[in-house]
């Protein structure tokens, strides 16, 4: 599932990015065609709080309507409506810029701090943005986060 926040739902696309999916975000004051077009140019799900764009993209675009901007409700009304799993592919993804990551070399791991490299799990970079991303005490409040909203998504 690729998907497109509009400038609304950005915290709910970097928690999406999170969960492992694939989600683009918009510049602040993108222009609503402009939005709609790149939204079907490039395959994918529009997502928006905003009822006017919806009611502008007819069936020109693929547009989800969600009726709330806060990440908890949001998620809720994602896992209802889209099927989404929040413990799809956690950390696989840069939160900036929605790359997959990949493996850190000894280079970049060498220049993390000790702490950091003790973590357990993988330490992993960005290939677009080369930030590097450690399994630190924010990845477990992150990753009880993800799982709890997990938890609340209604049974199939």
């Amino acid at each position: 599932m690729r998907l497109l926040c509009d400038e609304m739902l950005k915290g709910v696309g970097r928690w999406l990015r999170a969960a492992g999916y694939d989600v683009a975000l918009v510049d602040d004051g993108a222009h609503d065609d402009d939005l709609l077009a790149r939204t079907a140019a490039k395959d994918r799900l529009l997502l928006t709080c905003d009822r006017r764009l919806f009611a502008r993209a007819g069936s020109a675009a693929a547009v989800v309507v969600l009726g709330t901007e806060t990440v908890d409700g949001a998620a809720r009304e994602l896992s209802a409506r889209l099927g989404i799993d929040w413990l799809h592919a956690p950390f696989t993804r840069c939160l900036r810029d929605n790359a997959p990551l990949v493996a850190a070399g000894e280079e970049a791991i060498a220049e993390l701090p000790a702490t950091a490299r003790q973590g357990d799990g993988p330490i992993m970079r960005c290939p677009e943005c080369n930030r590097v991303y450690w399994p630190g005490s924010h990845v477990r409040r992150m990753l009880t986060k993800l799982t709890r909203a997990q938890a609340e998504r209604p049974p199939r």
